[in-house]
């Protein structure tokens, strides 16, 4: 099963996307274009109005006056965890799927906080300085070993429960919270409330998505809350810790130590950029005592990204060449079988449209004098999605087909592929 012509097929792909999927989408014959860096907005609705996929990380916004201007873009690539750079409903409203990796760079998170609870308990951060600066300052005081410590993971996802396995091998004691009932792992147990298990641990990891629920989720009063002489972890979104309360725990000595990874506005490019013009209390957080900062790397390993490059770059030909929409994050997730070589003059209708009464009926009458081998439909609020295979057609059919459904007035986006 091909689209139209895998050739005619442009790709952008900015901030320095893996190579396996830049492979993976050369392999299909498509144009790729492929920059290491973000572009400024204006560049991007450039860019943007020519193509039929773009893949991005975390820095690149796609926010609605951008995507208004995509007038060919059918579907998102999000060579990372999160999507909140991406208006999910504007694209949906303009038939553009939206694909991301949630789980690929869970073990390179985990392993980066393990080292990172090793670190803060041993203040490896300010020897190093120290040393750096040919400075000898040897001592044990407020120094711990981890073994016997207790470690609240707040959000028991695929990172949170990594996590929880390797710091019980490692002798902690571990307690959770999350808004789902999950099944613990180990011997790992759940708690009832995030103030329960702020008061219970020595180490708390933050690992939630960013949602208006954890918007500024860690303030005065959760610092308060966590024991005096307890450390702060979060490598999951910017907006979830309150930057300032969090120096005000560390000034005061409340919090012994903290390792932050993402913050609520990052540069976006590499270099000195991260400032007080960036963000107001920069210079404040820099002159905190046994802090480890670190510029959103938590995912950044060789093989974290060589196995999200896969996955989404997978995602993206899937949706071009079949329609296939399963682990989309805006849009219904449906697929069918793929059309057989032995299928002769055989198409595949892709049809998004707005998720009104009357759709399908009207778009089956269409179909009604062709043999229909197989149907699927699903919708995701305001959006329905249907992929139908259609035997026995010829070049008149095609053109027909087409015609017809992409006139129908709740179409958002008709594709045939054959």
């Amino acid at each position: 099963l091909k689209p139209f012509d895998s050739g005619d097929i442009k790709i952008l792909l900015l901030e320095n996307i893996s190579q396996a999927a830049v492979d993976i989408l050369n392999k299909e014959g498509y144009q790729v274009e492929a920059h290491s860096k973000s572009l400024p907005e204006d560049v991007l609705i450039e860019k943007i109005r020519d193509v039929h996929c773009i893949g991005i990380r975390s820095k690149t916004k796609l926010t609605r006056k951008v995507l208004a201007e995509a007038k060919k873009l059918l579907v998102i690539g999000c060579f990372c965890i999160g999507t909140n750079q991406v208006d999910l409903e504007a694209a949906a409203r303009q038939g553009i799927a939206v694909f991301n990796s949630p789980f690929s760079n869970s073990r390179s998170v985990a392993e980066l906080v393990i080292g990172e609870i090793i670190f803060l308990s041993r203040q490896l951060g300010d020897r190093n300085i120290e040393m750096h600066q040919g400075i000898w300052n040897k001592l044990s005081v407020k120094c711990f070993e981890i073994r016997g410590k207790i470690l609240g993971i707040v959000g028991y996802g695929h990172i949170g429960s990594q996590l929880s396995v390797l710091a019980e091998s490692m002798g902690m004691t571990v307690y959770f919270y999350d808004i789902i009932q999950m099944m613990p792992l180990g011997t790992a147990k759940q708690v009832g409330t995030l103030h329960e298990l702020l008061e219970r641990a020595d180490f708390v990891t933050l690992h939630v998505p960013e949602t208006e629920d954890t918007k500024n989720m860690i303030g005065d009063a959760e610092i308060s809350k966590m024991k005096k002489g307890s450390y702060l972890i979060n490598a999951s979104r910017g907006t979830v810790v309150q930057i300032p309360a969090l120096i005000k725990g560390l000034q005061s000595e409340h919090l012994l130590g903290a390792a932050i990874d993402v913050y609520p506005r990052e540069p976006r490019s590499n270099g000195q950029n991260f400032n007080d013009e960036l963000n107001p209390w920069t210079t404040e957080l820099l002159n905190c005592k046994n802090l480890i900062l670190s510029p959103h790397i938590g995912g950044s390993t060789e093989e974290a990204q060589a196995m999200i490059g896969i996955e989404v770059a997978t995602a993206l030909f899937k949706y071009i060449n079949y329609g296939t929409s399963i682990g989309a994050v805006n849009f219904p997730e449906i697929d069918l079988r793929a059309i057989q070589d032995t299928e002769k003059n055989s198409i595949r209708v892709l049809f998004s449209h707005q998720n009104v009464p009357g759709v399908l009926k009207e778009i089956n009458q269409i179909l009604s004098d062709h043999n229909v081998e197989k149907q699927y439909s699903d919708s995701r609020g305001e959006i329905a999605y249907m992929m139908a295979d259609i035997s026995d057609v010829d070049e008149h059919d095609i053109r027909k087909i087409y015609d017809t459904i992409s006139s129908s007035k709740a179409n958002i986006l008709t594709r045939i592929v054959y």
